[in-house]
């Protein structure tokens, strides 16, 4: 199953929405337990990211913050927040779409995912899919030229 398609989806929902286009799955046991796209604006909440909203999903779907076993799928490179809360989570495995220049919280500016003095270790693989890319620069390109 091609499940960074799946977080596409819902990186979609958020360009719609006049939002930055980010989408994050959670899969445990195979199984679609969760997603979430940036809601940021439409919530005025600084902590509604894609990744944060999925794993509020997560945790009211088996009743626990704790994401052992669980893998996210996520259209952008976390930012340190939300990098940080992966962790805290315990999400066994972090897919990422795209690095992200300005706030990578995952290698790009800092690690703050597997920080040596953090006890848990997300395995993150980077997908470096062009898809991702793309609609980020499609909503920017929009952007500057006024269209949303």
């Amino acid at each position: 199953m091609d499940y960074m398609k799946i977080a596409l989806e819902e990186a979609k929902k958020a360009y719609n929405k006049g939002e930055v286009p980010v989408g994050a799955i959670i899969v445990k046991d195979g199984e679609i337990i969760a997603k979430g796209y940036n809601l940021k604006e439409t919530l005025n909440d600084v902590t509604a990211h894609a990744e944060i909203n999925a794993i509020r999903n997560a945790s009211k779907k088996i009743n626990n913050w704790r994401l052992n076993g669980c893998e996210m799928y996520v259209t952008l490179e976390p930012c340190f927040m939300c990098a940080a809360a992966i962790a805290q989570a315990r999400l066994s495995r972090l897919y990422i779409g795209t690095f992200d220049e300005r706030m990578g919280g995952c290698g790009t500016i800092d690690n703050i995912i597997n920080r040596d003095d953090i006890n848990n270790h997300v395995n993150v693989i980077w997908q470096y899919d062009e898809r991702c890319s793309n609609i980020l620069k499609e909503f920017f390109k929009c952007r500057r030229n006024g269209d949303k």
